[in-house]
C-alpha cells in the first residue's frame, strides 16, 4: 500500500494539491497516495473543503479512473466515518445491492436477508431512500411500504441477526454512516457515479463472530477485480459479486450469468450458474415493471425521474410478500435462485440444484415468511 506524506497541514491546501493532481487531464493526471486519497475523502466528509472542490476531487479520481490504493484510501475514510458493530452470532451475510435502486425491474433483493434467515443463515442489507444517479426502487422504499422499520441503528439491527426468530435487518447509510449520507445532494449535483458509489456498500457495518460474507453486484466486467481486492481489504471472509439484473444481486432468469467469489485467502474464481438447471428459467430477467404503473412522481429538485417510485415500491412490497407465501411467478423464481446461489457459494451445499431446492421448501413451509412477519413494525 502506498503511503505519502500530508503536503500542508491546512486543508484547503491539502485538497488543492490533490485536485492539481488527478484532475489534470487524460495525459497528465497522477495517483495520489492512499493517505492522500483517505485524507482527501475526510476532509469532505468533515465538511473541511468547498463542494466545489469536493466534487473537483471525486469527478478527478473518476475521469483519470481510480488506482487500488486510492479505491482503499476512500473506503478507509468511510469506515472511519462508520458504526461497525459485531453481532451475537457465529457468521453474518452482508447483502449489497446497488443505492440507487432500480427501475426497469421490481427487485426480488429486499426480501433476500429474510428468506436466508428462513434458511438459518442471518442476513441485512443497506442502503438508502434515493440516491441518484438512477433514483429508483430501493430496499428501504421497498421495506418501509411492507411495513418494516427501516431506521434500526446499527447496534438494534445486529440484535435483529442475533434473535433466531428474525435474524435479518435492514440497515439504512443515514445509521451508519450518516456524514457519507449527507453528500446526497452532491452526488446528484455532480450527476456521475464518483468512487463513493464504489466502495459505499463495502463498509462492513455488521460482522459476525467468526465469518463475514460480502454479496454484491455488477455490470462493467472491470468490478469483480476491483470489489474483491477491496472486499478483501475491508476485512470480508468471503465475497460473492453478481453480474446481476441492473447491477443487482440477483441474477437474470432469463439466460446464464456469471458470478466471482473467493473464500479467505483462496483465489478468486469464476462460476456459470444457469436459471435452467434449477428449473427457474424465465422468458424475462425479473419481475417486469407493472404496465399500469403511474407516470413518475413530481420532485422539487427538477431531476426528471424515470418511473414513479412510490408506486414500484408499493407494487414491489405486495409481490414479495405474495413470493414468501409461495405464490409462484418470477419473484419466487429470484429468492430461490438468489438464495440457493448465495447458499452454494458458502458451500452449505454441493450444487447450486441442491441449495435452491432447500430454499424452495423453506419458502413453501411459510419459514421465511415468518421471519419476515417478525421484523414488521408493531
Amino acid at each position: 500500500m502506498a503511503t505519502g506524506e500530508l503536503v500542508s497541514p491546512a486543508p484547503l491546501l491539502r485538497m488543492r494539491s490533490y485536485i492539481q493532481r488527478v484532475a489534470t487531464g487524460p495525459e497528465y493526471s497522477k495517483e495520489i497516495s492512499f493517505d492522500e486519497a483517505r485524507d482527501g475523502m475526510k476532509l469532505i466528509l468533515q465538511g473541511e473543503v468547498d463542494p466545489v472542490q469536493s466534487a473537483l476531487f471525486l469527478i478527478g479520481l473518476r475521469l483519470k479512473r481510480e488506482s487500488d490504493d486510492e479505491y482503499r484510501g476512500i473506503l478507509q475514510a468511510l469506515i472511519d466515518a462508520s458504526e461497525r458493530i459485531v453481532a451475537d452470532c457465529d457468521e453474518v451475510i452482508d447483502i449489497a445491492d446497488p443505492y440507487d435502486g432500480y427501475t426497469r425491474s421490481l427487485p426480488a433483493s429486499p426480501f433476500l436477508p429474510a428468506v436466508l434467515a428462513g434458511c438459518g443463515q442471518p442476513a441485512f442489507s443497506h442502503g438508502a431512500d434515493t440516491i441518484g444517479p438512477k433514483y429508483g426502487v430501493t430496499h428501504r422504499k421497498v421495506l418501509e411500504a411492507a411495513g418494516i422499520d427501516v431506521e434500526l441503528g446499527v447496534r438494534e439491527a445486529a440484535g435483529c441477526l442475533s434473535d433466531p426468530a428474525l435474524g435479518w435487518a435492514y440497515v439504512d447509510q443515514r445509521q451508519l454512516c450518516k456524514p457519507l449520507h449527507d453528500l446526497v445532494e452532491l452526488r446528484s449535483l455532480m450527476v456521475k457515479r464518483p468512487a463513493i458509489t464504489t466502495v459505499e456498500v463495502l463498509l462492513h457495518p455488521l460482522s459476525g463472530r467468526e465469518r463475514t460474507h460480502l454479496v454484491t453486484g455488477y455490470v462493467h466486467k472491470a468490478y469483480p477485480r476491483i470489489y474483491s481486492m477491496l472486499a478483501r481489504y475491508a476485512g470480508f471472509d468471503s465475497a460473492m459479486i453478481v453480474r446481476g439484473v441492473e447491477g443487482g444481486v440477483t441474477p437474470s432468469l432469463q439466460s446464464a450469468s456469471r458470478f466471482t467469489r473467493y473464500h479467505s485467502d483462496e483465489d478468486e474464481e469464476s462460476i456459470t450458474i444457469d436459471p435452467a438447471t434449477i428449473g427457474r428459467a424465465g422468458s424475462e430477467r425479473a419481475l417486469p415493471l407493472p404496465a399500469d404503473l403511474p407516470s413518475p412522481e413530481v420532485t422539487g429538485d427538477g431531476i426528471p425521474r424515470q418511473i414513479n417510485t412510490p408506486a414500484a415500491a408499493a407494487q414491489t412490497a405486495a409481490m414479495g410478500l405474495a413470493a414468501l407465501r409461495g405464490e409462484p411467478g418470477p419473484m419466487l423464481d429470484s429468492l430461490v435462485y438468489s438464495a440457493g446461489t448465495i447458499l452454494f457459494h458458502l458451500k452449505r451445499f454441493p450444487d447450486l440444484k441442491s441449495a435452491s431446492e432447500f430454499v424452495a421448501k423453506k419458502l413453501q413451509s411459510g419459514a421465511a415468511l415468518q421471519h419476515f412477519q417478525a421484523g414488521l413494525i408493531d
